[in-house]
């Protein structure tokens, strides 16, 4: 779910495509429909949060993919706390395990899509998937994921970077 806007006039899009970029500087990008009420919100502002989404925010996150914030106020009606950022006008979403802080870098008009490239300015990761280390541990976070037409459960590590290719322990 991404939040756009400001605290007076804010408004929550669900969006399917978006992704990292690059990872020095740190850049993610979501690509949104001109006609959607939240484009103009980004573009104006140059500035939105992506707040990932849980198990437990599915339907809040399929509720605000078809509502329109033009018409309802997305944060109401879905109990979603609003909170304060630390360095983008928007809020993020306080049930969200992650938010991340982005600004608008370039707009990209794709065709029925523009894509909105942006620069990671802060990742706000909730105190409870921190573990001992002080690493964030995404495996507690029951994390979705959007894939033709359905909501998924990404509820387990399955490999990491270079096991394909990791000599066997003897």
């Amino acid at each position: 779910m991404v939040s756009c806007g400001n605290f007076e006039n804010s408004n929550i899009i669900t969006v399917a495509w978006t992704g990292i970029l690059n990872t020095n500087p740190a850049m993610v990008y979501i690509s949104v429909r001109p006609e959607r009420y939240s484009y103009n919100l980004i573009k104006e502002s140059g500035e939105f949060v992506i707040n990932l989404t849980t198990e437990s925010l599915a339907y809040a996150t399929d509720w605000c993919g078809v509502k329109s914030g033009a018409n309802v106020d997305k944060f109401k009606e879905m109990k979603l706390t609003k909170q304060k950022a630390n360095f983008v006008k928007c809020p993020m979403i306080e049930e969200s395990p992650v938010s991340v802080e982005c600004k608008v870098k370039e707009i990209r008009e794709l065709g029925s899509h523009h894509m909105f490239v942006a620069e990671v300015l802060a990742i706000n990761a909730d105190d409870k998937y921190i573990d001992e280390k002080g690493a964030f541990d995404i495996s507690k976070c029951n994390l979705i994921a959007y894939a033709n037409g359905g909501y998924y459960s990404l509820d387990r590590k399955i490999g990491k970077f270079g096991y394909s290719v990791q000599k066997k322990k003897k």
